[in-house]
């Protein structure tokens, strides 16, 4: 094989394989320990400073900033954490990988192999979920580093490639051209850890001399910053889709590495001494890894403690770059009723629950009205993205609400009907949520059709169509019982659920007759039986609301001495707002 291929190959694998491992142990590590870390986000998310330990730590322990920086963009959308919140957890999280660096920098060549084993048997022995995590990162740790060993072994005949030795020369003498080169390989791979890996090997090679790195590391630092840059896609592809200040939570990523690129682009010489001073001393070839990854460190800190304090001016940058009404779009993502004061007051607390999933429901029907029309209609584009917008609402909801009622709980103040009572509005919302995510799951499905080059045939549109319109009637009539508790409703339910059920076995097998006649495409039905057994589902969910009706859960209301009585504290005129008017 000729030389040439021999290295990219090589380099290739290994690379595979470094990718593999890192992803595999943030995985693991996620499993064992992210419950704990979104709660260390939640808590020291109080000050820029507290902040951004959060960040850094959360991120040192997931050995991901991506990871990280995807947790905070949820939270910053959903409500849970504001847009300077936010950002201050992003820069610490951007210290917090430079970790990774520091990792490839030890030379553990020796106990590799008994580390992948060590990892494999505990993994393999133990029972327990979170020792196998366990054993699973030590494994995954093992396959990066022979990943790493891999690419450092095929890339030693580049440092004395003409070709090569002239184009590091150029990158040297030009540090635009490096940090072009980091970022267009970060964005193409899509880890800054693997091009930070890559580029730690690459420096590690030496030169003619033997003794210095083939690009020094002065021709280092530029393609760092480059990765740096890159690394930012991730954050801004998480936040398509999102609110309005979670966008500006990825920008102002961006906008943090890239100004910080910029000003560090005068002071190469400058960080290069520093960095120097404080690594080991040595052979150039033997010490880059570890100058690199303190490089990488130092950026990043000091990036850090220059905005810190300036975050009310990144906040201001990002809210010029991405533009919008936040008042209204807050409106939407955050729940209006809740109101953390009224916690030890279970009847006050009770109604604004009941409230709450009123809302709820509400935009859970709207997501169902618009998912029909995506469906069922021709020109599904604005339906579809009305549908994701909606869906999503009733999951932000449905966390604000779980934990409010968990604070309901705690608190200590309910009565064991009142206890019974809140139990049974969690169950009506977790079904409301359920219903959106089988929501999910039929336009999932659709959406594999269309991918496919498949249609929906107009008898199978007008038979989703007719179970569709059955199920929405069917969870009118499932919040009304809960409105109401009247038993009437409850047997018409009764009815009208097995009314669907009869009619999706009737859709089921007039498809497979189409199948049967030709006039529909086999590879068609996975996909069409899976609209209409979540079609199915969704009607099972409505039925666990009624029946939560029958145990005699209702939608909390009060007289008018309790409206005089919380009117202080309750807004009751946002009660009587017909509901999805704001979005």
């Amino acid at each position: 094989m000729n030389e040439n291929v021999k290295v990219v190959f090589g380099l290739l694998g290994g690379l595979a394989l470094f990718l593999y491992g890192m992803n595999s142990m943030s995985d693991a590590l996620q499993k064992a320990a992210g419950e704990k870390m979104k709660k260390i986000l939640g808590i020291l998310t109080k000050n820029p400073i507290m902040g951004a330990l959060a960040g850094a730590l959360v991120t040192a322990v997931l050995q991901s900033s991506s990871a990280t920086t995807v947790m905070v963009i949820g939270f910053v959308s959903a409500g849970l954490m504001t847009l300077p919140q936010g950002i201050s957890v992003i820069f610490g999280a951007n210290i917090g990988t430079t970790m990774t660096a520091q990792l490839m920098a030890f030379k553990i060549s020796d106990y590799i192999y008994p580390l992948i084993f060590i990892g494999y048997i505990i993994n393999f022995v133990c029972k327990q979920e979170k020792v196998k995590q366990v054993g699973r990162v030590i494994f995954s740790f093992g396959l990066l580093f022979e990943g790493i060993e891999i690419m450092g072994s095929v890339m030693k005949p580049l440092a004395t490639s003409p070709i090569f030795i002239d184009l590091m020369g150029k990158v040297k003498d030009i540090p635009v051209l490096g940090v072009m080169l980091g970022c267009v390989m970060t964005l193409v791979v899509q880890s800054s850890s693997a091009t930070i890996a890559v580029l730690q090997n690459f420096a590690s090679q030496a030169g003619p001399d033997g003794v210095t790195s083939v690009i020094g590391l002065g021709g280092a630092i530029p393609i760092l910053f480059g990765d740096n840059i890159g690394t930012t896609i991730t954050a801004l592809l998480a936040s398509i889709g999102q609110s309005k200040n979670a966008k500006r939570t990825a920008v102002a990523h961006s906008v943090f590495n890239i100004t910080g690129s910029i000003v560090f682009m005068f002071l190469i010489p400058v960080l290069s001494k520093f960095v120097r001073y404080i690594s080991p001393k040595g052979n150039e070839v033997d010490v880059i890894s570890r100058q690199i990854a303190n490089a990488h460190t130092t950026f990043n800190i000091v990036c850090t403690l220059v905005w810190l304090p300036l975050i009310p001016v990144m906040v201001k940058i990002v809210k010029f770059i991405v533009r919008g009404d936040e008042a209204k779009e807050k409106a939407v993502f955050t729940a209006k009723y809740l109101d953390d004061k009224l916690i030890n007051q279970p009847t006050a607390a009770l109604y604004l629950v009941s409230e709450e999933i009123k809302r709820s429901a509400s935009y859970a029907a709207e997501a169902f009205s618009h998912l029909k029309a995506a469906v069922t209609a021709k020109k599904d584009g604005v339906a579809g993205r009305k549908f994701n917008e909606y869906s999503e609402y009733v999951k932000v909801l449905q966390e604000s609400i779980s934990t409010y009622i968990s604070k309901m709980f705690s608190s200590g103040n309910l009565t064991e009907l009142q206890s019974e009572q809140t139990a049974g509005l969690l169950c009506v919302s977790n079904n409301i949520v359920r219903i959106a995510e089988r929501c999910d799951e039929i336009d999932k499905s659709y959406e594999n059709l269309k991918s496919k080059g498949y249609k929906l045939s107009n008898e199978a549109i007008n038979e989703v169509k007719e179970c569709m319109e059955l199920s929405g009637k069917l969870f009118e009539e499932a919040i009304e019982a809960v409105a109401t508790g009247d038993d009437k409703v409850i047997d018409k339910m009764t009815r009208d659920k097995n009314k669907i059920r009869k009619k999706n076995r009737q859709c089921s097998k007039a498809h497979f007759g189409r199948v049967k006649n030709k006039k529909c495409s086999k590879a068609m039905s996975g996909d069409y039986t899976e609209i209409l057994q979540n079609i199915g589902r969704i009607t099972d969910n409505c039925v666990g609301i009624a029946e939560e009706a029958m145990d005699n859960v209702k939608f909390m209301t009060l007289n008018a001495e309790e409206m005089e009585q919380y009117g202080n504290v309750i807004d009751f005129s946002q009660a009587k707002q017909v509901e999805g008017t704001e979005v």
